[in-house]
């Protein structure tokens, strides 16, 4: 079996109730998570939906930004001469400029991430929007690589732009083979692997 992310995970963890308030010190502030498509009813926002879950289950504010509620013509109405214009395209990128730390969920398409989220990134006010923000990346993928290169290249963006992006990188390949139309991950490691992330990043 194809065993995703080891070199990165930490030893399994138990967390009871206990454990659980121990993290409450610092779930004070909004942790934003960003569905990194823009296709609708996506694989992402679905995990989305399952991380936002296990940050509450740690005592952490959660909300998540679906890149498929951007508007469709934001490229000519919200970016460049027309920054600030789109009242719509401003509610999203709010939601990331007001977090404090951040999630990107990310498929892979044709070898990186999504053109949309770049998009949507250049549309952030610059050098403001996500500068000196914390950001924990989960990869996902049909092939094995569970988006290994989307992830890489997205690293490199938001490193550029001052972003701090935590060290375990989780990602989850053949993410159709375990992940259901009704939005339960079926795999024991991946539920794991995005537990342990989502504790690092309320540490982080």
């Amino acid at each position: 079996m194809f065993l995703p992310c080891l070199p990165y995970a930490a030893a399994p963890l138990n967390l009871g109730r206990s454990s659980a308030r121990r993290y409450r010190f610092a779930s004070d502030r909004m942790i934003t998570i960003v569905a990194g498509t823009n296709r609708p009813r996506s694989r992402a926002r679905r995990l989305c939906d399952l991380y936002t879950a296990t940050l509450q289950s740690l005592g952490a504010e959660a909300q998540v930004l679906d890149l498929a509620e951007l508007p469709v013509d934001f490229i000519s109405t919200a970016l460049y001469d027309h920054a600030g214009r789109n009242d719509e395209f401003n509610r999203l990128a709010n939601m990331a400029s007001q977090a404090e730390k951040l999630v990107f969920v990310v498929p892979e398409y044709n070898c990186s991430f999504p053109g949309v989220l770049k998009a949507f990134i250049d549309g952030l006010p610059y050098p403001g929007g996500i500068r000196n923000k914390k950001a924990a990346l989960v990869g996902l993928s049909s092939g094995t690589q569970g988006g290994l290169l989307a992830l890489t290249h997205l690293s490199d963006v938001l490193m550029y732009l001052g972003t701090a992006v935590l060290p375990l990188r989780v990602r989850l390949p053949n993410i159709d083979e375990h992940l259901t139309r009704e939005g339960e991950l079926k795999h024991p490691l991946f539920q794991e692997l995005l537990r342990q992330q989502a504790e690092e990043l309320i540490r982080f």
